[in-house]
């Protein structure tokens, strides 16, 4: 198989490259050397989506489009929407005109907004307040009408929920907050947390992301990608300081953006166990160990 991962020297990127090249696929990637190193087997197109010379890319099975404007912070609504919306749409229409019949992209449960309940696709109403929401839920809806005038193209969409594992080093402030966390509390600070540390979000640990991708490779439709199972952020501080073998209680502070954050996600898994066959494997305290034993944690 011949597999076009953009953002492929990003964080899931980076692992996708790797577990695609591991079982023998030929891969080509957009992306930038300032991120993730990758395997040197693999094609590298710089810089990003931008500029690229489209007939390096050839022929491909597959595309898995992870490439985005992943601040969920910025107000920018123009630019969020033309490197989410308008730069993928140019991305499938390229890549369906030269033969390709699958398409994997990655969308996020930010579409749901601020939601009192279990995220369930179909049923729960996307009501993001922010840009970066908005254009994932403008992606999902031009996929959508993409598929419906491409019949022969299968089209999925992955709702991701808080990623996190090795390859995350280089986000900044944007790396999860596993990371940012699991940082503070091995240079000795007590992990900062919004007041009162209740909010509970779902984490799916790396490897489950990349698995999620790749069962999703010839399936059509959008699916929650996540575990099922939220943790407050109380519950994270303890389960890191259980596996870095600190004792530090965290230091709350004010959030500073109420009336947009999402305090509380849980997503119904039922629909992406039926459709790809996915079901998370590796469960928070287990994948926190698996990142600290990785070594990179330190980085």
């Amino acid at each position: 198989m011949r597999a076009f991962v953009t953002g492929g020297t990003g964080f899931i990127g980076s692992n996708l490259t790797k577990r695609l090249v591991q079982t023998g696929h030929d891969v080509v990637v957009t992306g930038t050397i300032t991120e993730q190193r990758i395997p040197d087997s693999v094609t590298l197109l710089t810089p990003g989506l931008v500029g690229i010379d489209w007939r390096r890319i050839g022929k491909i099975d597959v595309l898995f489009h992870l490439a985005a404007n992943n601040d969920t912070e910025s107000q920018d609504a123009e630019e969020m929407y033309h490197a989410n919306v308008e730069a993928s749409r140019e991305l499938f229409e390229r890549v369906v005109r030269s033969g390709c019949k699958q398409i994997v992209y990655a969308s996020s449960t930010a579409v749901y907004g601020i939601s009192p309940s279990s995220c369930v696709e179909g049923k729960t109403q996307l009501s993001s307040t922010t840009p970066y929401g908005k254009s994932k839920a403008m992606l999902e809806r031009f996929a959508q009408d993409f598929q419906n005038r491409n019949p022969q193209v299968t089209l999925a969409g992955l709702r991701f929920c808080n990623v996190y594992g090795p390859a995350e080093n280089h986000k900044g402030r944007r790396a999860s907050m596993i990371y940012q966390l699991a940082r503070q509390m091995q240079a000795g600070s007590r992990p900062r947390i919004f007041r009162s540390g209740e909010q509970k979000r779902e984490w799916l640990y790396v490897e489950d992301a990349v698995d999620a991708l790749l069962r999703a490779a010839g399936a059509s439709g959008v699916v929650n990608c996540g575990t099922g199972h939220p943790w407050s952020f109380n519950e994270i501080v303890r389960t890191l300081n259980e596996v870095l073998g600190t004792s530090l209680e965290p230091e709350y502070f004010d959030n500073p953006r109420p009336d947009s954050y999402q305090s509380h996600v849980q997503c119904d898994m039922g629909l992406a166990k039926e459709k790809i066959g996915f079901e998370a494997r590796i469960d928070l305290r287990a994948g926190i160990a698996k990142y600290k034993n990785s070594g990179a944690l330190t980085r």
